[in-house]
């Protein structure tokens, strides 16, 4: 088998197909790149079993067949050619590869093609169309809130809740919670599913400036295709908590304020705070707002004040300021809204404007403050 392709348009597709390798792979044939030809067409695949990546691309051939291919040695040698046809010859008896380049030959031990792992295929599965810019913008706005417990399986994944015409993504780490959702999406369906956080992320590379995604799922994968790529993910098989029931109504006390200011505040106040709570100190009062924190065990001490506009009763509230610098970055509104109740329960973070068909609400617990 023999083939000829661009260098630099295939190390584009295997640089998204490559996200999938993991680090320590269950078996060394998860170390390549498997390589299929088909009429004209080579299909790209890398795998660690639970994520997957397919991408096509057109290339010229002499014939049909397989290949593994070792994944690092063959990015590297891509990484380090200038941009020009290189070919590849196949030897069907020991899988050998040699690699043909404008300035010599590099050969390299394959793998029988046929040793590769067996991709899920999508059946008996239920479908949805959303905005590619939707989805990832909802990546990008939960994913920070995942829990890294392995011991609750089910937060160390973003929760996708497909309602017909909308889609509702929520992540918790128990401390905090972020519920992304936005319309434009078509599905003859209503369900829900957990999608592992590896895949979000390679989701985020693989998918960036495309318009369209397709989403079909079933109950122990998740498959999702822009184009010519495809990405496959076992779900998280785990009951995710009930979110709405820790989300607290009737909060009668609301603050305004500026969200780069107060981004900005939190960041320098953050400085003094203890390094294991993290906590800053809102004193929250009509007109003003003054942050503060201290680190009793080093004598660290800051207080910075600036204006906001609140309705309620004077509040003095607790919080983890790591937590609220993260939620501050991920909004974009220029005012942030804060619903709070009492230092005691949750506060509700609000951007005060929103893009058309897009709703986000975070929820950050106390600290509580110590007499």
């Amino acid at each position: 088998m023999k083939f000829s392709v661009s260098s630099s348009e295939l190390l584009k597709q295997l640089q998204v197909a490559g996200g999938a390798i993991g680090s320590n792979p269950v078996l060394p044939i998860l170390e390549d790149f498997l390589f299929s030809i088909i009429h004209n067409k080579l299909t790209i695949t890398a795998s660690d079993l639970e994520t997957t990546i397919i991408t096509e691309m057109d290339v010229v051939a002499d014939a049909d067949g397989s290949v593994a291919v070792p994944a690092k040695i063959l990015l590297e040698t891509l990484k380090a050619l200038p941009q020009q046809p290189v070919t590849f010859s196949v030897n069907p008896d020991n899988h050998s590869i040699e690699i043909t380049s404008a300035y010599g030959k590099y050969r390299l031990a394959g793998e029988n093609g046929d040793d590769f792992p067996q991709v899920p295929e999508p059946d008996g599965v239920d479908s949805a169309t959303l905005p590619a810019s939707g989805l990832l913008d909802g990546i990008s706005k939960t994913i920070f809130a995942t829990s890294n417990d392995e011991l609750r399986p089910a937060m160390t994944g973003v929760y996708f809740q497909v309602d017909f015409n909308k889609l509702t993504m929520v992540a918790t780490d128990a401390h905090k919670l972020v519920k992304f959702t936005f319309a434009d999406v078509v599905s003859d369906v209503s369900t829900a599913f957990i999608v592992p956080k590896k895949a979000l992320n390679l989701l985020k590379t693989a998918f960036a400036g495309q318009d369209k995604v397709t989403l079909a799922f079933n109950k122990a994968n998740a498959f999702f295709t822009v184009n010519n790529t495809r990405l496959i993910c076992r779900l998280i098989d785990a009951r995710y908590p009930d979110y709405n029931a820790v989300i607290p109504v009737g909060n009668p006390n609301i603050l305004t304020v500026s969200r780069n200011d107060f981004q900005n505040s939190l960041k320098r106040i953050a400085i003094y705070a203890n390094k294991t709570t993290n906590q800053v100190i809102l004193n929250i009062n009509e007109g003003s707002l003054t942050i503060s924190a201290q680190d009793l065990d080093f004598s660290n001490e800051a207080t910075e004040q600036m204006t906001c506009s609140y309705q309620g009763d004077p509040l003095i509230i607790g919080f983890n300021a790591k937590f609220l610098i993260e939620m501050l970055g991920v909004l974009e509104s220029d005012e942030v809204k804060m619903e709070l109740a009492s230092p005691s329960r949750a506060g509700i973070l609000l951007p005060t404007e929103e893009k058309p068909g897009e709703q986000i609400l975070m929820l950050v617990m106390p600290v509580m403050l110590s007499n």
